[in-house]
């Protein structure tokens, strides 16, 4: 009876009565896929649409559960996740200077069935298996916001600056929070130009009054 193989990683299932006097080859195999599926890190150079493979009974660029994308492609690209009908989950960092898209190979992406990474940002993915044309790829840990690509971030709460500043353009203007009177101080270079005082007075530096007192 010839080997068959699970669905997911690959791993191989020997048949009943096969592989005499090699059943330790076949064992160490699939444990390096399992010990790869659970910790494994994989370095993929994107040049163009690759394929993210997941070969039975050996070990493969699809089996690890996280992927460092680098290379230079010219263009946005698709990480595409083949066999199909695969459910996987990766981890995947985008260092490449281009935006990936992580679909099934052979399905048509779209925004419900596949997932955009820009460049720089790390996702968490998963496919369900669904096969062509069906398969989808969703996100992971959405709630963990990313603020440097969120174009609409919101607060579920106040915004506390823990005592830091708050920085604008090229980070020579700034507002601080004077704790020990509760003044709020506009400043350029580190120098206070003018405050906001807890009554509601906006002064200039000097404390001379510079738009009138409410």
């Amino acid at each position: 009876m010839a080997s068959t193989y699970t669905l997911n990683t690959g791993i191989e299932k020997p048949g009943t009565g096969d592989q005499s006097g090699t059943w330790g080859t076949t064992t160490n195999t699939n444990f390096d896929i399992i010990d790869q599926a659970l910790h494994g890190q994989a370095a993929i150079t994107i040049s163009t649409d690759t394929d993210l493979v997941t070969t039975n009974g050996s070990q493969s660029n699809g089996a690890n559960s996280v992927l460092l994308l680098t290379g230079t492609p010219a263009s946005a690209f698709e990480l595409r996740i083949t066999p199909t009908d695969a459910e996987k989950h990766y981890t995947i960092k985008n260092s490449t200077g281009q935006t990936c898209t992580v679909v099934y190979k052979g399905v048509t992406a779209s925004g419900s069935n596949s997932v955009s990474i820009p460049d720089g940002v790390i996702k968490s993915v998963t496919g369900d298996g669904g096969g062509v044309p069906s398969g989808v790829v969703t996100e992971l840990l959405t709630s963990q916001t990313d603020l440097v690509n969120d174009t609409t971030p919101q607060l579920g709460g106040n915004l506390d600056t823990n005592g830091n500043s708050i920085l604008f353009g090229s980070s020579k203007w700034s507002i601080e929070l004077d704790t020990g009177d509760d003044d709020l101080l506009f400043k350029y270079n580190g120098t206070t130009v003018f405050k906001v005082a807890s009554n509601g007075a906006i002064t200039s530096a000097d404390d001379v009054t510079a738009f009138g007192t409410p």
